[in-house]
Order: structure tokens, then C-alpha cells, then sequence
């Protein structure tokens, strides 16, 4: 839930950045035209078109401090954004540990110990952190695998052991 959070700051910053780029952009190129009136013999209307109104300079100033403040975030805060590869590991980790909370204590005991060993641990290693004899290891993860929760994978003449 906190990336999409995350991610909607950054949608609007980015729109506040485009919008007072058009907005700096279209004041900067195109400014109000000023009419003098001349009365006299005969009416005549002058423009000046390289001066700006008070408004003009109002909308030029607020629009480059949004672009300022809107640019500076997305530059600098957005850039300390976590990995995609980080914040998948993160939500398996929650999904797991909600998981375990269903399971029973020596089901809870090997599971718990692959999720802190980041979802992928030997099986050797389970009985000494754990506590549970190898056989009962096995059995357990036998249990685990008829659920779904975890996969063994043959490497050379060990097993490893990986959550799903």
C-alpha cells in the first residue's frame, strides 16, 4: 500500500511540473499586450508587447516556484525510492508471516526459520535451527509441500528448501 502512495505523489508532482512548465512557457513567450490611448486631434491605440502586467509577473512568479519546489521533489526525493525487487521481497515476507500464524508449532518453527533465512535455506540446516529432528524435518516439510507453502529442489546431493 505504501508504493501506491509513493507513486501518486510523484504522478501529481510530475503534473504540477508539466503545468507550470506550460503555464512559465506561454506567460514568458507570449505576454499581455499593453494599449496606450493617446487622445488628442485624432484616438490612437499603441501596443507594447515586451512589457508584462502586474498579473503577468504574479503568475510568472508562482508558476516558477512550482516548478521549482515540483522539480527539486522529483529530483531528489523520488530517486531514494526503493527497488521493485525490494518492495516484491517485502510484500512475500507479509504474506508469510501471515501465513504462519495458521500453521501448526513445528509447521510455524521450520517455516518461520526459512522466511528469516529470506525464503530459500537448506533443508541440513533446519534441524539445528529449529530443534526438530531430521526426520521430523522431513515429515514437516512433507506437510508444508502438500499445502503449497514451501518446494524442495534438488541441488547436487542436498535439498533446498524455498517458500512459494
Amino acid at each position: 500500500m505504501e508504493g501506491k502512495g509513493i507513486r501518486g505523489k510523484t504522478v501529481f508532482t510530475a503534473a504540477l511540473f508539466v503545468a507550470s512548465v506550460f503555464i512559465l512557457g506561454l506567460k514568458l513567450l507570449n505576454p499581455t499586450p499593453i494599449q496606450i490611448v493617446i487622445e488628442g486631434q485624432s484616438t490612437s491605440i499603441t501596443q507594447l508587447p515586451g512589457f508584462f502586467t502586474f498579473e503577468d509577473v504574479v503568475i510568472i512568479v508562482i508558476a516558477s516556484i512550482i516548478l521549482g519546489v515540483s522539480g527539486t521533489y522529483l529530483l531528489f526525493f523520488e530517486s531514494v525510492e526503493k527497488p521493485a525487487a525490494e518492495l516484491i521481497l517485502e510484500e512475500r515476507v507479509k504474506r508469510w508471516k501471515e501465513i504462519a500464524k495458521t500453521l501448526k508449532e513445528d509447521e510455524q518453527k521450520i517455516y518461520q526459520a526459512v522466511i528469516e533465512a529470506g525464503g530459500v535455506i537448506e533443508q541440513s540446516e533446519l534441524p539445528e535451527k529449529t530443534g526438530i529432528s531430521k526426520a521430523g524435518v522431513s515429515r514437516t516439510l512433507d506437510l508444508l509441500e502438500s499445502k503449497g507453502l514451501v518446494e524442495r529442489k534438488r541441488r547436487g546431493m542436498r535439498n533446498v528448501v524455498l517458500l512459494k
